[in-house]
């Protein structure tokens, strides 16, 4: 029996710390294995908004158990790492959160770093490639290169929490968008509520 493919998972600098912290909580929840790339602004971000500042702060406030047996790390600067390669297969990359200056680079097919060039190859693959931006208000700049990713291929999810289930709780907004990032990503969860679904459903 083969074994399930890798979701490749990028955190970069944009804000929103605690949406990459729950999905990647949730990605382990599920059994998926995942090859993680933290950016050098991803890092100052983690330890910004989440005081997680190491690698190891972050395995325990995902879960250290599952984090060992299905957590793969990859320096941002390691462009010879697996998912640097289309020959390498993998279920697919979300990056979250995803600043514009690493959509820029996707957007233009101009990696400097892993976690752009593992965005390119999801692209030129036909891969799934998930961009959760956390940015207000937007450029022209930004828009142009949004619908130029979206073009190539990418589902963007920007950060932007609905308000029809009537959330209560800050984790209840964050998991609006990690269960919509989880179902492109096509990983079965039980993160949030449906539209339509009656409380006793939850």
């Amino acid at each position: 029996m083969s074994q399930p493919l890798p979701v490749v998972m990028a955190i970069t600098g944009a804000s929103g710390a605690p949406y990459a912290v729950r999905l990647l909580e949730q990605l382990l929840v599920a059994r998926q294995q995942v090859q993680l790339i933290v950016s050098s602004h991803g890092f100052r971000l983690l330890q910004m908004e989440s005081e997680i500042g190491t690698l190891e702060e972050l395995r325990d406030a995902v879960g250290a158990v599952r984090w060992n047996s299905l957590v793969t790390v990859f320096d941002d600067g390691d462009r010879g790492a697996p998912p640097a390669s289309g020959s390498a297969r993998n279920h697919g990359m979300v990056i979250c959160p995803c600043s514009m200056g690493t959509v820029s680079a996707i957007s233009q097919g101009t990696s400097r770093s892993l976690v752009e060039r593992a965005a390119d190859v999801a692209l030129k693959e036909r891969r799934k490639l998930i961009l959760v931006p956390r940015e207000t208000p937007y450029s022209v700049v930004h828009l142009e290169n949004l619908l130029r990713v979206t073009r190539a291929g990418a589902v963007v999810i920007p950060a932007s929490p609905g308000f029809y289930h009537r959330p209560t709780t800050l984790l209840e907004l964050v998991d609006f968008i990690v269960a919509r990032v989880l179902d492109h990503l096509e990983v079965e969860h039980t993160v949030g509520k449906r539209w339509g679904q009656a409380p006793d459903e939850e």
